[in-house]
């Protein structure tokens, strides 16, 4: 019978570069979100179809990644709302038709740009 191997615990190099790369892809759904929506006031923006549900995916990918920084990173950025992220991921992904658009174009007209500001700061910090 096979033997199991027995897990490795992560270094704390490959710990940091992985939270790197989540950071980076919670910057490139920002930026995405951004782009799909520029230039459209709210109700253009419900009624594009792809554009609506291209940022919904970006936004929920946005609220995974920002799950997968590690605590010591996100206690000393207090002023980023991470557990709002990640909470806004779950009911985009599970809300389903119960989605408040008001507060999905809050979030992204109010919240997407301080948000990549303080994940550039991070990032900037941490090279």
């Amino acid at each position: 019978m096979p033997t199991k191997e027995p897990t490795k615990e992560p270094t704390q190099e490959s710990t940091n570069r992985n939270w790197r790369f989540y950071l980076d892809d919670a910057l490139e759904c920002i930026q995405k979100a951004q782009l799909y929506t520029s230039g459209l006031d709210q109700a253009a923006f419900v009624a594009s179809g792809m554009n609506y549900d291209a940022t919904i995916r970006n936004l929920e990918i946005l609220g995974e990644a920002i799950g997968k920084i590690p605590p010591n990173i996100t206690q000393q950025q207090p002023h980023i709302p991470w557990r709002f992220i990640t909470d806004f991921r779950n009911r985009l992904a599970h809300g389903y038709f119960g989605i408040d658009n008001d507060i999905v174009w809050d979030v992204i007209e109010n919240h997407l740009p301080t948000t990549e500001i303080a994940l550039l700061e991070i990032k900037r910090a941490e090279n």
